[in-house]
């Protein structure tokens, strides 16, 4: 360990003691919670099935050289990533990262097509979440998948829903590490339509076949995902917020919040606790909108540590699956992971490090002047210091030093592609 850290956080710790706060307890708590980190960072969400165009309002902007093209190599970046980010995570896949032999199409996926990455993810010591691939792919030529009028469209999804849900519980059984499943759909219009309600009983009668099929929760959990709009669907998407959440609350599944979802001005941090008191668990996609639903990479900003905070400070660490979602090719793509992983935890651990008792207390004896003057002067707390002893203690590189590795990395690996 390096002697200089050691010393700095020995400082911190001091001082975060006077206000009551154990990093060491912080720091442990942190340890236990995990990051599903999206594997289409690495690839454009390419994929390595149908070789369509992004379609269902998805948009990945640039041209970095070193895409990941093939399973090998998306692995071997995912590796390096891991390798820069402190703690035990999961990997987040798509059904279109399947292995398959070039002939089989996304209805037909079966548990056997993920094999190699759950062997993967051992070596690795991770788990794995799902997500089918709803969108990129001719049977979602009309802007509808699974609330589509057309009876064939609609049950080639729901097949498709149905296999991916099985995929998932594989992945848990497998692994021991409880499986996210989530269902998103690009389903909506362009212009104004003339009928909102029946998509939607559409979808809503789809998705109770899709999960009829009990699964074991130990290993397996659905979540619904919604959406405020997206390219081409500007006017109206059948799984919106108000959709998503009652459909997700009366059918026991969770309900997924995607930082990128909503209105521009709009944030998920004030919907968690709100969220969980309807539902057992909540699945996240932490991402960062610019303007529109442009999934840049996660930064350390006041919403990021809002999020945090209202996972930390509620005490719903165990109810929440954190995952990211974002894509980003104007830059190194493992920088693009790095960063945004980092950053995630980051703030989570500035969420562990509040005096919560003393804080709640103030609170609730409404000394509002104390809850402001502590939370303001815990922004300028060695904090820093903090997380470069986790990264040490975890054998990640302390600060920008990582970097260099991937920089190395681009040069010896990524620029040969």
């Amino acid at each position: 360990m390096n002697k200089n850290t050691q010393e700095n956080y020995k400082i911190a710790r001091a001082i975060y003691a006077e206000a009551g706060v154990d990093t060491n307890a912080a720091l442990e708590k942190l340890r236990t919670i995990p990051v599903s980190i999206h594997c289409w960072q690495g690839d454009d969400v390419k994929g390595f099935m149908s070789g369509e165009e992004l379609t269902g309002g998805i948009q990945t902007t640039g041209n970095y050289p070193g895409r990941a093209r093939c399973v090998s190599e998306l692995r071997q970046d995912i590796s390096k990533a891991l390798s820069l980010i402190p703690g035990k995570h999961k990997l987040s896949l798509h059904a279109i990262y399947a292995e398959t032999d070039g002939k089989t199409d996304i209805n037909e996926l079966e548990p056997r097509h993920f094999s190699g990455w759950v062997d993967y993810a051992k070596e690795e010591n991770i788990g794995l979440d799902f997500n089918p691939t709803c969108f990129s792919h001719p049977m979602a030529a009309s802007g509808f998948t699974i609330s589509s009028a057309d009876k064939a469209v609609r049950d080639f999804w729901i097949e498709h829903c149905k296999r991916s849900r099985r995929i998932s519980e594989y992945f848990g059984r497998s692994l021991g590490i409880k499986s996210v499943n989530n269902l998103w759909f690009p389903d909506g219009y362009k212009d104004i339509p003339y009928d909102r309600m029946a998509p939607r009983i559409r979808m809503a009668e789809a998705l109770d076949e899709v999960i009829s099929e009990k699964l074991d929760p130990k290993y397996h959990l659905d979540a619904l995902e919604s959406k405020l709009f997206g390219i081409g669907v500007e006017s109206y998407t059948v799984a919106s917020n108000e959709f998503a959440l009652g459909y997700a609350a009366s059918r026991n599944i969770a309900y997924t919040l995607d930082s990128g979802h909503f209105h521009p001005t709009e944030v998920i941090s004030d919907k968690i606790s709100s969220v969980l008191m309807y539902t057992d668990e909540l699945n996240l996609h932490v991402s960062r909108p610019v303007r529109w639903d442009s999934d840049h990479v996660v930064i350390y900003d006041d919403e990021l540590n809002a999020v945090a905070s209202a996972i930390v400070r509620d005490g719903l660490t165990d109810r929440t699956h954190i995952g990211l979602d974002y894509f980003d090719a104007s830059i190194n793509r493992i920088a693009a992971w790095v960063i945004g992983t980092r950053n995630m935890i980051k703030a989570l651990l500035r969420s562990l490090l509040e005096p919560a008792e003393k804080l709640r207390n103030a609170e609730l004896d409404g000394d509002y002047t104390s809850r402001l003057a502590i939370t303001e002067e815990l922004k300028s707390y060695p904090f820093g210091a903090v997380w470069d002893h986790y990264c040490d203690l975890m054998g990640v590189p302390v600060r920008d030093k990582w970097l260099s590795e991937v920089k190395d990395y681009e040069k010896e690996v990524l620029s040969k592609r």
